[in-house]
C-alpha cells in the first residue's frame, strides 16, 4: 500500500472507489432550524434508514466546534449505513471528522487548491447554475455539481435566481459528472426533476 500523507486519512468510505452517481441520487442537506423540534442526528438517521446514501452537513451559523460535534455524530451514522458524508464549505471540518468530501461554492477556496490537499477519493462538490461555471469546476476537479435554484424556495433566502428545468438541463449537458438539483423540490416536483 502506498504511503499516505496526513491529509489522506482513510475511512471506510474512501478505501474503495465509489459509484457516486447512484449515491448522489438524493442528498439530504442538514439545517438545524428546519429540523426542530428534532435533533439533526435524528433527522439524518431517519433519512438513512429510509435509504438516503448521501448527507451534507450544512448548519450555517454553527461554530467550528459545533460543526465538529455534529459532524462526528453524523460520521458514525453514515458509516453505519454505508452512506457518504460531505461538509458544506468547511474543508477543515471535513478533514477533521473523516468525511468523504466537501461541498464548495464560488466564495470558498478554489477547487484546484483544495484538490492539491486531499486524496483522489475525497469528493469535491461545487455549486453552479451556469453551464460554463459548472464545466470549469469539473475541469478543476469537482466530482459533482449542486445546481439550483430550480424552483422558488423559502429555505434559503440568498439562493439566487430560479433557473427551472431548462437551466438544470443546460448544466447537465455541460458536464460529465452527477448534477444534484436543489431549491424548491417538493415531493410533487420530484418526477419532473
Amino acid at each position: 500500500m502506498e504511503e499516505l500523507t496526513k491529509l489522506d486519512r482513510p475511512n471506510s468510505m474512501t478505501l474503495q472507489r465509489r459509484d457516486i452517481t447512484r449515491e448522489l441520487r438524493l442528498m439530504v442537506i442538514t439545517d438545524r432550524h428546519l429540523a426542530r423540534p428534532h435533533e439533526i442526528s435524528e433527522v439524518v438517521e431517519a433519512a438513512l434508514v429510509g435509504g438516503a446514501k448521501a448527507i451534507q452537513l450544512r448548519n450555517k451559523g454553527d461554530s467550528a466546534n459545533e460543526l465538529l460535534e455534529t459532524g462526528r455524530n453524523l460520521r458514525c451514522l453514515t458509516e453505519d449505513h454505508g452512506a457518504l458524508l460531505l461538509v458544506n464549505d468547511r474543508l477543515d471540518v471535513a478533514l477533521a471528522i473523516g468525511a468523504d468530501g466537501v461541498h464548495l461554492g464560488p466564495k470558498d477556496p478554489p477547487i484546484q487548491e483544495v484538490r492539491k490537499l486531499v486524496s483522489d477519493e475525497f469528493l469535491i462538490g461545487f455549486s453552479a447554475d451556469d453551464p460554463e461555471l459548472a464545466h470549469s469546476a469539473v475541469t478543476e476537479g469537482a466530482n459533482y455539481i449542486g445546481c439550483g435554484t430550480i424552483y422558488p424556495t423559502s429555505t434559503k433566502l440568498d439562493a439566487g435566481d430560479v433557473i427551472g428545468i431548462p437551466g438544470l438541463r443546460s448544466v447537465i449537458d455541460a458536464v460529465s459528472v452527477p448534477v444534484i438539483a436543489i431549491g424548491g423540490i417538493t415531493n410533487n416536483r420530484i418526477p419532473e426533476v
